[in-house]
């Protein structure tokens, strides 16, 4: 896992050389990557990393619902850069690291929760969310009826940090957009 971020650095100069993006596709992509920001945001409000298991809010749908997010995120990028190779390279790039990433964290819940863990694994999908609820079904098996989300678990876990790369990153795209429309590259 320690070459994800190394990798991901090489996807993104080769997404941004490959990238042939229009005005259209950038707000497009961009109203695409708002829905994954707010589902990050969203869960992250629930999530007490190595405080409890999450398992309420948008964790009680989905295993994964930050990662869930990040998946609407790379698909308002793929959108927004206009190209199907480039979009191949983000997608080659998600799948490959995100299922390993996903493995190893199940692996440290299971042994940081235990039988707890593989209840709700049992209960709750790996990646896509569930969209019917089992509250009745949830509260007999001991599982705690959704906190309220938290602001302050949010500045917490820093998940701004995704709002501020991601304009950033809609910035870069705005950019090889204008130097192709400018200089023809």
């Amino acid at each position: 896992m320690r070459w994800r971020v190394r990798a991901g650095y090489f996807v993104a100069v080769v997404y941004w050389i490959l990238a042939a993006p229009t005005p259209r596709l950038i707000l497009w992509g961009g109203v695409i990557a708002a829905v994954g920001l707010l589902v990050r945001a969203v869960a992250s409000g629930h999530l007490r990393k190595y405080e409890d298991l999450a398992t309420t809010g948008p964790y009680g749908r989905t295993r994964n619902p930050l990662y869930f997010g990040s998946a609407f995120l790379a698909a308002g990028f793929i959108v927004a850069g206009h190209s199907w190779w480039a979009g191949l390279a983000v997608v080659v790039y998600f799948t490959v690291f995100y299922t390993a990433v996903m493995r190893n964290e199940e692996n440290d819940l299971r042994a940081r929760y235990g039988a707890a863990f593989d209840a709700y694994a049992s209960r709750v999908p790996l990646f896509f969310p569930r969209l019917a609820t089992r509250v009745a079904k949830e509260s007999a098996a001991g599982i705690q009826p959704s906190k309220e989300f938290s602001w302050a678990q949010y500045r917490r876990n820093r998940e701004y940090k995704a709002l501020v790369g991601t304009l950033a990153a809609l910035g870069i795209v705005w950019l090889r957009m204008w130097l192709r429309m400018r200089f023809g590259y």
